[in-house]
């Protein structure tokens, strides 16, 4: 079993472990290459998805217009919806997901822990797209960047000797498009960030110089 299962199942008697590895041992599996744009038509339409290994994102773009924008992102372990036909998923780096079809969902929702699972991460995920929507109201591009570093942190960050850091893979790129903003922008804010003692990076690898308290609380704030 892959470790972002183990994490989804963690909580879970054995029994019911082995019952739902079982049902989605029975369900396609897509390997996401780095970059790649999967469609809509890529996934039955009343399918769900499971992040077994590496991370996801959903990028939406309107017609015309060059500048996108990621509406969700997962890691390993988590339930996602696939694609909008105005969406394309991608995985950033090498990454896995198991296409829970509709008749597996519904042997799923016979196995109560796997039916308190899939409403746990549904909620969950409606909660990420309201807070990713919440930042929006927010003016200062630097205010959007700290509270999307703090909501990854919640989400993706381990606690360190050093700060807490940020598991989840985000270029200035992938930063830009999660708050609307433009790579520039993230860029110079970013800069500020780190001026003030606030967030450390090396590469695509953030670790945020805060307490654990202070990650927790911004879920509230």
């Amino acid at each position: 079993m892959s470790p972002g299962l183990k994490r989804l199942l963690v909580d879970l008697r054995p029994a019911e472990v082995e019952r739902i590895a079982a049902i989605l041992a029975d369900c396609p599996t897509i390997d996401l290459e780095a970059g790649v744009p999967y469609f809509r038509n890529s996934f039955p339409g009343e399918a769900l998805l499971v992040v077994q290994d590496g991370f996801v994102v959903v990028r939406a773009s309107a017609p015309g217009r060059s500048r996108t924008v990621i509406t969700c992102e997962v890691g390993p372990g988590r339930l996602m919806v696939p694609p909008s036909p105005e969406e394309v998923l991608l995985g950033l780096g090498l990454s896995q997901v198991i296409v829970v079809t509709g008749d597996a969902f519904d042997r799923l929702l016979a196995v109560p822990g796997a039916a308190r699972i899939l409403l746990e991460q549904l909620a969950a995920t409606l909660a990420q797209k309201q807070e990713a929507l919440s930042n929006f109201a927010f003016t200062r591009h630097i205010d959007r960047v700290r509270r999307k570093l703090l909501q990854l942190a919640r989400e993706y960050g381990h606690v360190a000797s050093d700060g807490i850091h940020i598991d989840f893979p985000v270029s200035h790129t992938v930063l830009a498009e999660m708050i609307g903003s433009s790579r520039e922008t993230v860029t110079r804010a970013l800069d500020q960030l780190q001026h003030i003692g606030f967030v450390a990076r090396r590469g695509h690898a953030y670790r945020l110089l805060v307490s654990p308290e202070c990650v927790l609380g911004a879920a509230s704030a």
